[in-house]
């Protein structure tokens, strides 16, 4: 759906510390001036998928549609720099994904709870060279008595073809009311390949001997250490709006990444 092109000061500019970022920084801002995100119709997002998942993560509360351009390596959120002069008419014609974050909930050994929001993914790694011991429930219900692995990760469908795809998870489509849960290396059970949970659904981790075999848990690129308990949901009531040139959306990306290599 085409929509009106934004004008000069009605975009949030927000770059990462790297060169090519900061250059393409400074040759959007000369162009259509800055603003502040809490002000701009759109935010636009410079550097990598990590700088990506930063600014979105930063933008929940304000709920501005998020345009990423890459100025790093892999890009799968992001949208190739082009003319500058061309950026309010893509942003305007943009293809648009609306998610929903993923909350987790991290009690450490010492009692504390932590919260953290993940686009992409919420996992449990190993700290040691010990295996992990982990006790998974869906819904309150045990589901797996215990998983002797590296780790275990929770993945979001515009997630899924991150870690989770990485750790020979399903790829999911961006509109499958469906969750990923993908073992990291598992030993035991052998064969167990992970399961397709409903979109919500929350899921319990339990960490099993943690002096002995302690686990980090890990939101996107936000981490705590030394978990014993991690619980896991989507947050429906927090959206945020994705922005990609016409054409080359999620959706589409999602599905083409089945059939490239």
């Amino acid at each position: 759906m085409r929509r009106d092109p934004p004008k000069p000061g009605e975009i949030a500019f927000i770059a990462n510390d790297r060169p090519e970022a900061q250059s393409a920084l400074a040759s959007l801002t000369e162009a259509f001036g800055q603003s502040e995100p809490e002000d701009a119709r759109y935010i636009v997002a410079l550097g990598g998928d990590g700088t990506m998942l930063e600014v979105l993560r930063d933008s929940m509360e304000h709920s501005k549609p998020v345009y990423g351009i890459n100025c790093g390596t892999v890009g799968f959120l992001m949208n190739p720099l082009g003319e500058v002069a061309s950026l309010p008419q893509r942003i305007g014609m943009a293809d648009r994904a609306v998610i929903n974050p993923l909350l987790m909930r991290a009690t450490d050994m010492k009692g504390q709870t932590h919260e953290a929001m993940a686009i992409n993914e919420v996992s449990l790694i190993r700290q040691t060279r010990q295996t992990a011991r982990i006790a998974i429930k869906v819904n309150g219900e045990t589901r797996m008595g215990q998983l002797i692995c590296d780790g275990v990760l929770l993945s979001t469908p515009a997630g899924s073809t991150a870690y989770n795809l990485s750790a020979h998870g399903p790829i999911l489509p961006i509109n499958a009311n469906l969750l990923a849960l993908t073992p990291i290396s598992a030993f035991r059970p052998r064969r167990w390949r992970g399961a397709l949970l409903p979109y919500d659904a929350e899921v319990t981790f339990h960490v099993q001997d943690p002096d002995f075999r302690s686990c980090a848990a890990t939101a996107d690129n936000v981490e705590v250490r030394n978990v014993t308990d991690v619980t896991v949901r989507i947050e429906e009531k927090k959206r945020m709006t994705l922005l990609f040139d016409h054409g080359t959306g999620l959706e589409e990306r999602i599905l083409r990444e089945q059939f490239e290599d």
